[in-house]
């Protein structure tokens, strides 16, 4: 829809969409919105067959592949402060972000030429590495093309072109798997192809950021501030606690589809549509909640989204038949809770950061968030090897109740929209 009303070359600038859906929103943040979509393709080809993969293909265990799933968190951590403060004091945030797409397209490739869990497990470090470096600069790109008042509406376009990339990866999955006859193999072929694409759109097609006009023009740029300074500004060091508090029991999506599957009796290959559920929730979700969140407050709709992500443990664990019932229930539920809670935290952060140091603060957010989540994952696999699933989603959704009470009661829910 936006291409037939667009210019091509509108797609490498900053020029606003026609009026619509999808107005006010600049070329630069729809081009990133374009590979972002392409690289998901790719990396959601991987993680749909992931799971059954590691744990029934390769003989992996509950802990360890909370490990891994945690790893996938933990591993992005330092690239992301890294990334953010070389985009920062380069102002080269598409350099960056494009290094960073270029590893996780050679990781596809090297997924290849390893078969053991842990081999596998490195690749995946490597290629979540990739995904720290290039996130925080993408972010910054797409909070510096558009005013406060517009965070949460950019955002959600390009988390909704995204998501339509996260939708159609596992049907790509889903589809080399009934076809081939060594389909993991296959799966992570095509899915380096597809990535490799994801680096050439960026190149072709995305701007660098312009230069902040209020700053000094200056022979030498000096370097960002440490981090402890940055957590000193006006509304940042409470977001990020937030994001860790929560992030710190946020169930991964991948251990929630190994328990769905297992209620529902689920044969591989069908496994990988799945993901597709909850993709397909989020991507027609996901600008209607930006704007949502424009309006009543990012903080709002952050914590909102974490509510639902608790509403789709406690259907896993109530007495539902396994049916149509549970599945829309969990899909529908995990889909709103990315709606809410991935873009619509980079939207809350973007307004509290200086334009020369946007990079760097969505990093530390990131990072926190990231760090948590690691430390979560790892919990929850160790809860699911000693007591089994259902006690470690239990005590899960329990450390989640608690969190957001004492987020609601002592960090506020007011809402922060741009005056």
């Amino acid at each position: 829809m936006y291409l037939s009303t667009s210019r091509a070359s509108d797609i490498a600038g900053n020029t606003p969409a026609p009026k619509g859906p999808l107005r006010a929103v600049p070329g630069t943040v729809f081009a990133l919105g374009l590979v972002s979509l392409v690289t998901d393709v790719s990396a959601e080809m991987v993680t749909a067959v992931l799971p059954l993969y590691l744990m029934a293909g390769l003989g992996m265990s509950p802990l360890a592949f909370g490990a891994l799933d945690g790893l996938h968190q933990g591993a992005t951590a330092v690239l992301r402060l890294a990334g953010g403060r070389i985009a920062d004091r380069t102002r080269r945030h598409k350099l960056v972000a494009g290094t960073g797409y270029a590893l996780s397209a050679a990781c596809k490739a090297a997924l290849l030429a390893v078969a053991t869990p842990w081999s596998v497990a490195a690749v995946l470090a490597a290629d979540r590495t990739g995904k720290g470096l290039r996130t925080a600069p993408r972010d910054a790109l797409i909070s510096l093309s558009v005013p406060p008042g517009e965070q949460g509406r950019a955002f959600g376009v390009h988390r909704a072109l995204d998501t339509a990339g996260a939708l159609l990866g596992p049907l790509a999955a889903f589809g080399v798997l009934w076809v081939a006859v060594d389909g993991y193999e296959a799966v992570f072929t095509v899915s380096c192809c597809v990535a490799v694409l994801g680096v050439v759109l960026l190149a072709l097609f995305v701007r660098e950021a312009p230069a902040p006009t209020t700053a000094p023009v200056r022979a030498v740029r000096p370097a960002p501030p440490p981090v402890r300074t940055l957590l000193r500004l006006p509304g940042l060091r409470g977001l990020c606690l937030t994001a860790a508090v929560l992030g710190l029991f946020t169930v991964g999506d991948a251990f929630l589809y190994l328990l769905l599957q297992r209620r529902l009796d689920l044969s591989a290959a069908y496994f990988p549509l799945l993901p597709v559920g909850t993709a397909a929730v989020f991507l027609l979700a996901a600008l209607p909640v930006g704007r949502l969140a424009d309006r009543l407050g990012r903080r709002r709709v952050f914590l909102g989204g974490h509510v639902l992500l608790l509403g789709a443990a406690l259907l896993l664990l109530a007495p539902v038949p396994a049916g149509a019932l549970l599945v829309v229930g969990v899909l529908a539920a995990l889909g709103l809770f990315y709606a809410a809670t991935d873009g619509v935290l980079m939207a809350a952060a973007g307004p509290l950061l200086p334009a020369g140091l946007r990079t760097t603060g969505l990093a530390v957010l990131q990072t926190a968030q990231a760090l948590a989540r690691f430390a979560g994952s790892l919990l929850f696999g160790s809860a699911w090897t000693l007591w089994g699933p259902g006690a470690a989603l239990g005590l899960a959704a329990t450390g989640l109740l608690l969190s957001l009470v004492t987020v609601a009661v002592f960090g506020g829910t007011r809402a922060d929209r741009p005056s």
